[in-house]
């Protein structure tokens, strides 16, 4: 893999996740100033760290069982475990994640918990649909979301977008609560004030949606390195992006579907993401098992 591509994605992706989170938290701690003066900005600010610190985690298994998921015994499919456990291996993890089947017809896998325990989840759809290499490359990235926090950091965007929905609706409850006394000249109030709690739910949504697309695109760098083989992602991504079209899209829209407005997309658009993948070369791979190949 070329290192200047790698490291100049890596650069640009960590640049972008700062900036964001940033973003989101002086938005919050701004409606928070609107709120209460200086108590509600330091509110604003205090409340993500001690929610982060002494909020109780649910354990990954247990959440998973609730869904229907249970995890794939060593005797079902020792290859694709095989992987995994490579995988952990080369992204440094002190505990390979628990890997989880989940009875679904939909081309899916995803990650739940921390570093420490962490769980993937891969559907019926993905393992029927999907080669051993696309698999790999699949379980890489969910490797790298793993390694680089992303659950964590995605939990923080989601605790300030929170924040901020409930303090513009409070503010705006506020608002309305005082129109008596605004029209009778007793209050006054400055309606650039109201037009931040108004919008800023809306622009902090965006904003999170802009930090998920980030981690998107980093979670697919790594995954390059971990398996050493891009194409086997960008396989993959085209793979799936051509079934999840489905039959009834490919009768309504002939010609595609209409495209998604990118600020409203929760993960990039595919083609980009292939177009990045294969910008890179590949790196040294591991002694992968058989199942890479295809075979169990």
């Amino acid at each position: 893999m070329k290192a200047t591509v790698f490291h100049a994605h890596r650069a640009r992706n960590l640049v972008h996740t700062v900036v964001l989170i940033g973003a989101m938290g002086l938005l919050v701690g701004t409606v928070g100033w609107l709120l209460a003066g200086p108590a509600g900005a330091a509110l604003a600010a205090l409340m993500p760290v001690f929610s982060l610190l002494l909020s109780p985690a649910l354990s990954p298994a247990f959440v998973l069982r609730m869904h229907g998921a249970r995890p794939i015994l060593p005797h079902e499919a020792p290859g694709l475990l095989r992987v995994i456990e490579i995988l952990a291996a080369r992204a440094g993890l002190a505990r390979v994640p628990a890997l989880y089947h989940l009875p679904q017809p939909a081309i899916n896998a995803f990650t739940l918990g921390h570093p420490k325990e962490a769980a993937i989840v891969v559907t019926d759809g993905l393992l029927r649909r999907l080669s051993g290499r696309e698999v790999t490359a699949v379980l890489a990235h969910e490797i790298s979301h793993v390694r680089n926090g992303d659950i964590r950091v995605m939990a923080l965007a989601d605790l300030f977008g929170r924040m901020t929905r409930s303090f513009s609706l409070l503010g705006q409850l506020l608002v309305i609560v005082n129109l008596p006394l605004m029209a009778a000249g007793g209050v006054t109030i400055s309606w650039l004030a109201v037009l931040l709690l108004v919008f800023a739910p809306g622009v902090s949504l965006l904003t999170q949606l802009a930090l998920s697309r980030t981690r998107e695109y980093d979670a697919d760098l790594e995954a390059a390195a971990l398996s050493g083989d891009p194409e086997g992602l960008a396989l993959a991504l085209a793979k799936i992006e051509r079934y999840q079209a489905g039959i009834f899209e490919s009768l309504f829209f002939p010609g595609g579907r209409p495209p998604e407005p990118g600020f409203m997309r929760t993960h990039p658009p595919t083609s980009e993401r292939i177009r990045r993948l294969r910008e890179l070369t590949p790196g040294p791979a591991p002694p992968w098992p058989r199942y890479f190949q295809g075979a169990p």
